[in-house]
């Protein structure tokens, strides 16, 4: 689940949680937001480890410090003895330690290991407001992209100087040349990141679901995030709709704002056409509480199995036809003036404002040139000759 912060995306994934397990399915909903509020959905208490919340249903709030010494203790305790070293005191030196954006890290790596564990049937994520998820989806190809170019040939080279240079190096610095268990941290970490890409780019199993409101900047935020999570072969299945002001409502005080969503209802059917939509009204009090979610939950998946993958989207293809290839992208929403491409080697760069894929090109099409593109229902179409 994600979607612009406020839009109701904790409620819809304890509800659709609840609906899981109600089925029979083990189901865990895990939270990666830095800013948690699944244990308030559910008004129960949860931690870093999975909590049973109800029969088949667990709930989990990710702890990144605790997942930071868990996986990423040896490197932390070389960095925090390089600063100490370098004359920094000893917990300005443990803060400097955890480095930018390893929140995000331990994000993916924790959805990993419980894929791996294969303990639930079924995970749902209450992932960070978008802007924060589809940094996240990046992280595999930057990562690789760092690992192939510059941090193989250092592993490499540490390893054959770290006995030359070890015995001279640490009384002038004060501090040892990295080991092996430091080295290695970082490469196991890419592994486990890149074989979740492929989990999470398999369409027959995994999906995301956007939740949005009918407001004009919150529709706008949930057609880019749409657009972006097809740049990175992420599909989605599902579009919702929450906080609509049922019928009933007869308020006057509420006519212009009942009206107003009327139209932007419409533009979120038109807009995000064909995936379904399910549209969920404004409750009159807070969804918090099992009773509360109980009711979400029948308005949401009514006889249904939330599980199912609701529309297969094909992200990424390629064509053959007429003597050439094309690479089709799936952007909805995105002017061809907007899209910005360059080759390098055996990728293809594709940038769409802030956010940019290195696309590691099939072999196809790894030896042939770009010779044009265009938009065309909704597909970039790139022809390689």
């Amino acid at each position: 689940m994600t979607g612009k912060g406020g839009v109701g995306k904790t409620s819809v994934a304890a509800a659709t949680g609840l609906r899981c397990a109600e089925l029979g399915y083990r189901t865990l909903v895990l939270s990666t937001d830095p800013a948690h509020s699944l244990a308030d959905s559910f008004d129960q208490e949860l931690g870093h480890d999975p909590r049973q919340v109800r029969p088949n249903l667990w709930g989990a709030e990710l702890d990144a410090l605790m997942e930071l010494e868990s996986n990423w203790g040896a490197v932390k305790r070389y960095i925090t003895q390089v600063l100490q070293a370098r004359g920094l005191e000893g917990i300005e030196a443990e803060e400097l330690a955890i480095l930018p954006g390893m929140d995000e890290i331990f994000s993916l790596v924790r959805m990993k290991r419980h894929y791996d564990a294969q303990d639930f049937d079924v995970l749902i994520i209450d992932s960070a407001p978008t802007g924060t998820a589809l940094r996240l989806l990046s992280l595999p190809e930057v990562a690789g992209w760092y690992m192939r170019r510059f941090y193989k040939p250092l592993q490499k080279m540490s390893a054959i100087l770290r006995p030359l240079f070890e015995p001279i190096f640490k009384p002038v610095m004060g501090f040892s040349l990295p080991d092996n268990e430091v080295m290695d941290a970082p490469y196991e970490f890419y592994e486990q990141i890149e074989a979740l890409e492929k989990v999470l780019t398999d369409n027959t199993q995994t999906s995301v679901r956007l939740v949005t409101n009918p407001e004009k900047m919150v529709i706008k935020e949930s057609l880019r995030a749409h657009a972006y999570l097809s740049l990175y072969n992420v599909a989605t299945d599902m579009v919702i709709a929450n906080r609509i002001i049922p019928d009933q409502v007869s308020d006057p005080f509420f006519q212009r704002w009942k009206a107003s969503q009327q139209q932007y209802r419409q533009e979120i059917h038109d807009n995000f056409s064909p995936l379904p939509i399910k549209e969920v009204p404004l409750f009159a009090e807070e969804l918090c509480g099992l009773p509360a979610l109980e009711r979400l939950k029948e308005i949401l998946y009514a006889g249904e199995d939330p599980a199912q993958v609701y529309y297969k989207e094909t992200t990424l293809r390629v064509v053959q036809a007429d003597n050439h290839y094309s690479l089709e992208v799936y952007l909805p929403g995105i002017p061809k003036s907007q899209v910005e491409l360059s080759k390098s080697g055996d990728e293809l760069n594709i940038r769409i404002g802030n956010h940019r894929r290195n696309l590691v090109l099939p072999q196809s099409l790894a030896a042939l040139q770009p010779a044009g593109a265009k938009m065309e229902d909704d597909y970039l179409k790139i022809r390689f000759a």
